[in-house]
């Protein structure tokens, strides 16, 4: 009985190691679980208390605050989504793959309170919370300044974590079906008109032609296709329509 309390009391420091190490062992357990169902794991308020801000943690997680609910009307956070899965599906398969970063979405329809916990009032927003300590201003992309493209992403990942993520998107043939239907329309016409083909040497067409070309080219239309803005952003608390400074809509680059 003696020799009970000198070993319980060489134990004793060691206890909350222990519980410090089973907890973290049960939060990475749980968080890899998520990530081998879905590449971007969906968190509400509890879930991002615990799994995000609580310690013990030795993992870095992304977080992508959005409102992709119908409702909301947000068509610049369905595009920045899709980004973002691309980005978070390169990582999960990726053979780089570990257990050290996750990439994790709050939509504001099942985690108000962590807007109003972050002070958030416009979607979508990605932030980067380390493995230890706070999240500092870097951690917050500049979405304005950069944009939500995958690769762009994927730099400020590796800026702040120090992994490298390479993207792989999955093929769009699109663009060949276009180039395809686009060729057969022409050649089509020339045959219909391979007895008459005095129009190809028509000045005044090709001029035409060439004028709709550059209007085209340096019109805000131009723009919008090439950055694919959203037509206007709505605060997904209140609804309310609004710009956001050094952003722009398409709604102002319609000519």
């Amino acid at each position: 009985m003696m020799s009970f309390f000198p070993l319980s009391f060489c134990l004793s420091p060691l206890l909350p190691v222990l519980i410090f190490q089973n907890m973290l062992a049960e939060k990475v357990e749980q968080m890899m679980e998520w990530s081998s169902r879905r590449s971007v794991i969906r968190m509400n308020g509890d879930k991002f208390r615990r799994f995000v801000k609580a310690p013990p943690r030795n993992y870095s997680v992304m977080v992508m605050f959005t409102a992709l609910q119908p409702q909301r009307q947000c068509s610049v956070c369905r595009q920045a989504n899709e980004e973002y899965q691309v980005l978070a599906n390169s990582w999960r398969y990726s053979s780089a793959f570990s257990n050290k970063l996750f990439f994790t979405v709050v939509d504001y329809d099942e985690g108000a309170d962590v807007f109003q916990q972050l002070n958030m009032n416009s979607a979508p927003t990605f932030m980067h919370f380390p493995a230890k300590g706070k999240p500092k201003r870097a951690d917050t992309f500049d979405l304005q300044r950069i944009g939500f493209a995958s690769e762009q992403l994927a730099k400020w990942i590796a800026d702040r974590t120090d992994v490298q993520i390479r993207v792989f998107r999955p093929p769009n043939y699109s663009g060949t079906i276009a180039l395809a239907l686009l060729v057969s329309l022409v050649g089509g016409l020339l045959y219909l008109r391979r007895n008459n083909l005095e129009f190809i040497y028509n000045k005044t067409g090709w001029a035409m032609a060439a004028l709709c070309v550059v209007f085209a080219m340096t019109s805000g239309q131009m723009w919008n296709h090439i950055r694919g803005p959203p037509y206007a952003h709505k605060n997904p608390q209140n609804g309310q329509v609004m710009s956001l400074n050094g952003f722009l809509y398409i709604a102002q680059r319609i000519p």
